[in-house]
C-alpha cells in the first residue's frame, strides 16, 4: 500500500478595503483565506502521480517468469510440432527443434517415444518434452519463490 503525506497550509488575509458601494458608507473589513495542499510521496515505489513502480526484486520476479515462459512456449511448440508430424524440412520447425533439444535432452529416455506412422506423416508422442515443460514451470516458481524471500519484503498475493 502506498504512503502519501498531504500537508495542508492555511493562511489568512487581513485587509481593509473601502467600499465603492454608495449605499454604505465607510470601510468594511474582510478576511479571506487561502488553503495549499501539498502532497509528498515516502514511498518510493510510488511517484507522485500515483504509479505503481516495481521493486527490485519484482523486477527480478518479473524477469525469470518472462524467461521461463518463453522457455515453456518454445517446449510446448516442440511438443505439438512432434505430435502432429512436423516436417523436417521446414526451416521454422528446424529452428523450434533446435533450440528445444538443448532443454529436452536432460529428460530423454525417461519414458519411451512413441511413434504413429500415417500415410504421409509420423506422428511422435514425446514424454520428455512434457516432463520437461513441468519441471521448468516448478523451477520458476523456485527460483521467484527464493527471490521474494531473499527480498525480505512481505510479499502481496
Amino acid at each position: 500500500m502506498s504512503e502519501i503525506i498531504k500537508e495542508t497550509t492555511t493562511t489568512q488575509d487581513n485587509t481593509n478595503t473601502v467600499a465603492t458601494n454608495p449605499a454604505s458608507s465607510g470601510t468594511a473589513d474582510s478576511q479571506s483565506s487561502q488553503t495549499t495542499t501539498t502532497q509528498r510521496n515516502i514511498n518510493p515505489a510510488v511517484d507522485n502521480q500515483g504509479n505503481r513502480q516495481a521493486s527490485g526484486s519484482q523486477t527480478a520476479t518479473y524477469f525469470v517468469y518472462f524467461l521461463f515462459g518463453v522457455l515453456e512456449i518454445l517446449l510446448a511448440f516442440r511438443f505439438v510440432l512432434k505430435l502432429a508430424g512436423a516436417s523436417h524440412t521446414s526451416g521454422f520447425v528446424n529452428f523450434i527443434y533446435g533450440l528445444s533439444g538443448v532443454f529436452v535432452a536432460p529428460f530423454n529416455g525417461i519414458f519411451h517415444t512413441s511413434l504413429a506412422q500415417g500415410a504421409e506423416t509420423t506422428s511422435i508422442f514425446e514424454p520428455s518434452a512434457l516432463v520437461a515443460l513441468i519441471v521448468y514451470a516448478l523451477v520458476a516458481w523456485g527460483i521467484v519463490k527464493l527471490i521474494q524471500i531473499s527480498s525480505g519484503k512481505q510479499q502481496a498475493e
